[in-house]
């Protein structure tokens, strides 16, 4: 008996079909990417000061509303309301400092077996009292305690790449990290931290 045309293809559109639901979607490529960074800490105790670096910080999340639209990318960018979001996070075991044995009583201090990632995540972009000045609002993320903060930050037009740059303070006490202490009490740190940040931004080419 010949089997009827629709029940022979039947199987082959179904597998296709299912072939077709298994293969993701490619994701939608960022309006903004990180072409390079590095996120500082300078603080200081009753013995000396320190500074721990990182270039490992990647963005995790970012969108741009219709307030972007702009011949100019940057010149978009930075009108009110333009960006929607923009995360990022930082490995906590990346930073490092030139001291020898700094680096195990700093990740130690950020609990970075708990929380390895240091996170913030931008509210909103304000403009600055200068030209090519913003205070950027967002909510930090260090040792699994959120705070939101107010960062005063400078942008600067390099070709096609935008630099910002800016500076933190804060305290260690803030985020529920206790100051590191040394040489059995003798080599106290100051729970005071200046953050200092620059950042070169780039259009991810099609």
């Amino acid at each position: 008996m010949t089997i009827p045309y629709v029940l022979r293809i039947a199987p082959i559109a179904l597998a296709a079909a299912v072939a077709s639901s298994s293969v993701p979607a490619a994701a939608p490529r960022a309006p903004l990417a990180i072409d390079t960074a590095r996120v500082s800490i300078a603080g200081s105790s009753n013995i000396h000061e320190y500074t721990a670096s990182t270039t490992t910080v990647r963005v995790t999340r970012v969108a741009l509303g219709a307030a972007a639209a702009s011949d100019d990318v940057w010149s978009g960018v930075v009108k009110p309301g333009a960006i929607e979001a923009f995360e990022i996070a930082i490995p906590a075991a990346s930073l490092s400092s030139p001291k020898a044995g700094l680096d195990k009583n700093m990740w130690k201090a950020l609990k970075t077996d708990k929380f390895d990632t240091i996170t913030f995540a931008l509210k909103r972009l304000e403009p600055g009292a200068a030209p090519n000045a913003f205070k950027a609002v967002g909510t930090l993320r260090i040792a699994g305690v959120e705070r939101e903060v107010a960062l005063n930050v400078i942008t600067e037009r390099r070709n096609d790449t935008l630099a910002v740059r800016g500076t933190l303070a804060l305290l260690m006490t803030d985020y529920g990290i206790q100051p590191p202490t040394a040489m059995l009490g003798m080599l106290k740190t100051d729970p005071k931290v200046t953050v200092s940040f620059e950042t070169v931004l780039g259009v991810p080419q099609t």
